[in-house]
């Protein structure tokens, strides 16, 4: 549906090594955009882009240390240099550890707002400047969660990243409107399988238990969600966040009586 209008655009994904950033980028590899990789696992990154079978010409790989400016900086000026200014940008990278405030220390809290919510704020903003010196708009994704607005036990500092991650969205979007740039927010569904941050059997089963509409996300549901907000379609969407995640930001359709069922 959306393929035609992402051909030959310069997209940029963070995290793009991952579940969902493997998604993301094999979507717009379908639609015929130009792809930037950025990952800290450079072997994972060359592997992928192997995988993806693209002209050397339409790809580029960066390996870069989201808790380092400088290294985001020169994602984007190699991204400038290679393509020219980006079109699209997926803040995708982040990191999900487990653990109790009082068990949590310092660098730890450190290095969860620096991947989940710095890194987003220091690549919009080198993105956007490299847009605007290039007369061109663009649009911005920053892939959050439900637990922007649903505080868990044991994951407190990625709620709060992510809820502050929410409110960059809105500012961004606010200041970068009058260049065309949309900045706009996803939060896709339990999408299990990350060696970042791994979760455990019984707690994917537990969680896609739980979503009222029965299932974890699939690599569909967010390529959706990607394309309709970089598209178009939404050309009058900015600092809005989409949830496609099955209802589970929401509530639970868990039951505490004998009747499980509303018939």
């Amino acid at each position: 549906m959306f393929e035609q209008e992402f051909k030959d655009k310069i997209v940029i994904v963070t995290g793009a090594a991952g579940v969902i950033g493997r998604w993301i980028v094999q979507g717009f590899a379908r639609a015929g955009s130009r792809l930037v990789l950025s990952d800290h696992r450079p072997d994972v990154l060359a592997a992928d882009a192997a995988a993806l079978g693209l002209p050397a010409d339409r790809v580029l790989t960066h390996a870069t240390q989201l808790q380092d400016a400088a290294a985001i900086a020169d994602l984007v000026k190699a991204t400038v240099a290679r393509f020219g200014a980006p079109d699209i940008v997926i803040n995708n990278a982040g990191v999900y550890p487990s653990g109790f405030l009082l068990d949590i220390d310092v660098a730890e809290w450190d290095r969860i707002m620096d991947v989940n919510l710095r890194a987003p704020f220091a690549l919009t903003r080198e993105a956007a400047r490299a847009m605007i010196a290039a007369g061109k708009g663009g649009s911005i994704v920053n892939i959050s969660s439900g637990a922007s607005r649903k505080m868990r036990s044991t994951v407190v500092p990625y709620c709060v990243s992510k809820t502050a991650l929410d409110r960059l969205t809105k500012g961004f979007a606010l200041e970068l409107a009058p260049f065309g740039i949309r900045v706009n927010a996803l939060e896709p569904g339990c999408a299990p399988g990350s060696t970042v941050s791994p979760l455990t059997e019984a707690h994917v089963k537990a969680t896609a238990a739980a979503i009222p509409l029965g299932r974890a996300a699939t690599a569909a549901d967010v390529d959706n969600g990607v394309f309709y907000l970089c598209s178009s379609l939404a050309s009058f969407v900015t600092g809005t966040t989409l949830s496609v995640d099955g209802g589970n930001s929401i509530g639970t359709t868990a039951v505490h009586q004998e009747k499980k069922t509303p018939l």
